[in-house]
């Protein structure tokens, strides 16, 4: 109730919420990402919301000229809220972007896909609901359901609630019709802590060994996922970049090698 009450409080309407406003809650909430820095990214409205009516922002990089890209790729950050630095990498590889996009692929870029569990004072995994939105999509009709799951196997963790039924969040369905309609090669999520990288693809033959300091553990599909949505069912292969900590970034350092093996495998498998 108290996170409803604050939220309502301090969330203005669609019309009010332009980008540089969702810029100076982002860089208030994100010691890691100035305000200048957001506003160089150059996000843009993608015309959906989250619960409390914060837009959805992405950047784009299309295609430049007549080069045909090698694939389209969604990079996602930011998909549980208290996974904070999973969004400020994100800004961090638009700034790489900006500086060295060549046209090589076509992305779409979303730094932070549950802006009300991310940009309140003590952030939340799920969404404004409650929602862990990596449990809210549709799961084939054969498989147990995210409900089902979440009753039998979690114990009613709140943490891991997938929401009334499939794609009753906002964001989720923003994101479904994103897939439809980008139809992207390869979608890359990054979340925190597990200190992994994680793969679901129908053929995980392809799975990276490492991404920078990141190493393989492939921890399945659950009901509701993104991994079991896209990887499973859609056969769209989904990198999961699980961070070592949620609320540290890493390193410079770090952070470019993940960049550079994450590009060296798109080269090499798309």
């Amino acid at each position: 109730m108290l996170l409803a009450v604050w939220l309502l409080a301090t969330t203005p309407s669609v019309a009010e919420i332009s980008a540089d406003d969702a810029c100076r809650r982002i860089s208030h909430k994100l010691a890691s990402v100035t305000l200048s820095e957001c506003r160089q990214a150059r996000l843009s409205p993608t015309g959906h919301q989250s619960v409390h009516n914060f837009p959805i922002l992405m950047r784009e990089y299309p295609p430049l000229g007549d080069r045909q890209p090698r694939a389209r790729v969604l990079l996602l950050g930011g998909t549980h809220g208290d996974e904070l630095a999973s969004i400020s990498i994100v800004f961090k590889w638009i700034q790489t972007l900006n500086e060295h996009h060549s046209g090589l692929f076509h992305w779409h870029v979303i730094p932070l896909m549950n802006p009300d569990g991310a940009l309140i004072p003590d952030q939340t995994r799920g969404n404004a609901n409650g929602v862990d939105l990596n449990r809210n999509f549709e799961s084939p009709d054969s498989s147990i359901s995210a409900l089902d799951y979440w009753e039998t196997h979690t114990y009613r963790n709140p943490r891991r609630y997938p929401g009334p039924h499939p794609l009753s969040e906002p964001e989720t369905r923003w994101l479904k019709q994103e897939i439809e309609q980008f139809r992207p090669d390869v979608i890359i999520a990054v979340h925190a802590p597990y200190h992994l990288v994680d793969f679901d693809a129908p053929d995980r033959a392809n799975a990276p060994e490492n991404i920078g300091y990141l190493y393989k553990n492939l921890m399945g599909t659950y009901p509701g996922s993104l991994g079991n949505y896209a990887g499973i069912q859609l056969g769209i292969p989904v990198i999961t970049l699980e961070l070592q900590h949620a609320g540290i970034m890493p390193d410079a350092a770090e952070i470019s090698a993940i960049w550079v093996d994450l590009v060296r495998w798109l080269i090499r498998n798309t």
